[in-house]
């Protein structure tokens, strides 16, 4: 395909499908070498040269790796007098249209605040902050009812996956996926070359553009393909509340226990909240119902309500509610056991199961890994708070005889 501006851009079949899409929002998954930069600016160009006064964005993980991996594409595919003026120390070329194109990083994103955007490119998505998106670029988008350009290759279920995920269904967002065979800048036998030095999962990631598992997960037993639901609902009974006290946010999972299986078929999840919050949400979303709730044990003490002047737990008894703890908070490791056991345990039986609208805490079971060298969730993802809820119900009410549990290798 040659790109439509004064200076022909050749494109392969699959990046013209891309390019030529009308969505606003498209998100390309795509292996290594597909030529997801030399696409990006191809589409940069063509929305900055075909009107006057358009700013346009490409943002990579940082400001340097724009600089390296933008820039001289950048230079090379500008058609010939086009060029007003270019800025090498801030990135930036300026078109004889006024319209301008700049390179961005978004590792420092509240940088970038305060500027309306015509369009943009978020290459690599996967190694960015979701909030560089969330709370930048998308309000700067907004006024210009501008488009955006999501590219990458995948790095485990992160949020690329939940972007990628999220553009197969909502209006005005289209997703795509190509692999590096498709891109045609790697002939077949390379590709053969890396199939037998490379291990399966980081091969089907890098050239296959698949979605897969990270090493060293905590909830290794969690399988989308098997766990999660579309037929969980509320049976009618009790519903049994896992819950964690993180004042920002505040987590809980809600569920029904049929049979011997834990169906988790909602969750909350609330910034800036405190216990009565969770409490009034509960009773507003299930009004005159029996309500078991299995929290951080160490709520008998704690007060994150503490204008109220009581504890965690006294709150919630208050609002009417059956509260289950032990006495002291269980082993993090005995937890997570317990949940990996239920997922899926020694003789293959699984009894834990997740409705698909329980998105966040779908994300968090297949992003939050140990820490390096250690046997601790690394809290620092911030992929803790959904697990740590639903492992406190599942610890009170499907407790592990035997406390040792083996993760089982996932092929997703």
């Amino acid at each position: 395909m040659l790109v439509s501006t004064p200076s022909p851009i050749i494109l392969s079949d699959p990046q013209a499908e891309i390019f030529r899409s009308k969505a606003r929002f498209r998100v390309a998954c795509c292996g290594r070498r597909f030529g997801k930069t030399h696409l990006a600016v191809a589409m940069a160009l063509k929305k900055a040269l075909e009107a006057p006064g358009r700013v346009v964005w490409f943002v990579a993980p940082s400001y340097r790796q724009a600089e390296q991996i933008a820039w001289k594409i950048l230079q090379r595919l500008i058609p010939p007098g086009n060029r007003a003026k270019k800025d090498e120390t801030d990135l930036r070329v300026e078109f004889l249209n006024g319209s301008i194109i700049a390179l961005r990083g978004a590792d420092n994103f509240d940088s970038l605040r305060g500027v309306g955007l015509d369009g943009v490119v978020m290459d690599e998505y996967a190694d960015m902050a979701p909030e560089a998106w969330s709370e930048v670029i998308r309000p700067a988008l907004s006024d210009r009812q501008g488009w955006a350009l999501f590219i990458g290759t995948p790095k485990g279920f992160n949020a690329f996956h939940v972007l990628w995920t999220q553009a197969h269904i909502l209006d005005g967002w289209e997703a795509f996926q190509f692999t590096t065979l498709q891109g045609g800048r790697v002939p077949p036998e390379e590709i053969e070359t890396a199939r037998a030095e490379l291990d399966p999962r980081t091969f089907r990631q890098e050239y296959e553009a698949s979605f897969e598992s990270m090493s060293g997960l905590v909830y290794c037993n969690f399988n989308r393909k098997v766990h999660i639901r579309e037929d969980l609902k509320d049976t009618g009974g009790t519903i049994l509340t896992g819950l964690d006290f993180n004042i920002t946010p505040m987590s809980a999972v809600i569920g029904s226990r049929v049979g011997d299986q834990f169906h988790i078929w909602d969750e909350i999840s609330q910034p800036n909240s405190n216990t009565q919050r969770m409490a009034d949400e509960l009773k507003r979303r299930f009004p005159d119902r029996k309500i078991n709730v299995y929290p951080d044990p160490s709520g008998n003490s704690r007060k994150t309500s503490a204008g109220i002047g009581q504890t965690d737990f006294a709150i919630l008894r208050a609002a009417g509610f059956r509260v289950i703890a032990p006495p002291k908070a269980p082993n993090v490791t005995e937890r997570v056991n317990e949940v990996n056991a239920l997922f899926e345990n020694a003789k293959g039986e699984q009894r834990l199961f997740i409705h698909k609208r329980c998105q966040k805490l779908i994300h968090c079971l297949e992003g939050l890994t140990y820490r390096e060298g250690t046997d601790e969730p690394d809290k620092r993802l911030g992929l803790d708070h959904l697990p740590d809820a639903l492992g406190y119900a599942v610890h009170s009410e499907f407790p592990l005889v035997s406390r040792k549990v083996t993760c089982k290798e996932l092929r997703l």
